[in-house]
């Protein structure tokens, strides 16, 4: 069974804790790429970043983009949204479904 995870500034990923998700507070994005290549390498199946970390560690999501496993997510803090979440989620349906719905 694959675990889930979240990365972040702490406030924004505490509540998930109460669902039973690991949580790793973190807000250098070089130190959140170690995380994020620790946590795929030790079965994480799905990881939450928020998306102001997900920004300064482009490079390192994107070693996992063509493989199954961690499905990464780019979820708003609580800072607010920046957007990286809805594109993330609209290349994924427009990879799926072989075109953008959203336009």
């Amino acid at each position: 069974m694959y675990k889930i995870a979240a990365m972040g500034d702490k406030d924004s990923i505490y509540g998930f804790a109460s669902l039973g998700v690991s949580i790793f507070p973190v807000t250098d994005p070089a130190e959140g790429s170690h995380i994020l290549r620790r946590l795929a390498e030790n079965g994480y199946g799905v990881i939450y970043i928020t998306e102001q970390l997900a920004e300064g560690m482009q490079d390192e999501i994107e070693r996992y983009a063509s493989r199954p496993l961690p499905s990464i997510v780019p979820v708003p803090g609580v800072r607010g949204n920046t957007g990286l979440g809805l594109d993330s989620v609209s290349k994924f349906v427009e990879k799926a479904v072989g075109s953008d719905i959203l336009s």
